[in-house]
């Protein structure tokens, strides 16, 4: 038996049965979704560190959207706030790198 007690895709159960395998699981109230989903949030962030792919961008993003929904906002509203800071502040397209601002 393996012990995981960490916040899985929605399919993950689905996927384990058709594989015959048992398991036990549980569906997490908001504080304990919010704290799972800021743990899972950090191991995809370490997954991408260490494989800087497509695949692990895309699991950060699912991430980032459930925090958002765990917070009651939805995937428009985070997408429209993205493109509000764009706008005020720019994007990180160019690569500037601040060193020093005089006083």
């Amino acid at each position: 038996m393996k012990i995981y007690n960490k916040l899985v895709r929605d399919r993950i159960p689905e996927i384990i049965k058709n594989a015959g395998k048992e398991f036990d699981m549980h569906i997490a109230e908001s504080a304990e979704a919010l704290k799972l989903l800021d743990m899972k949030l950090d191991e995809e962030v370490a997954e991408f560190h260490q494989d800087k792919n497509l695949e692990e961008l895309a699991d950060i993003m699912e991430v980032i959207f459930a925090l958002a929904k765990n917070l009651g906002y939805s995937e428009e509203d985070l997408l429209n706030k993205r493109i509000e800071k764009k706008e005020a502040r720019g994007s990180f397209d160019k690569n500037i790198v601040l060193e020093k601002v005089y006083e």
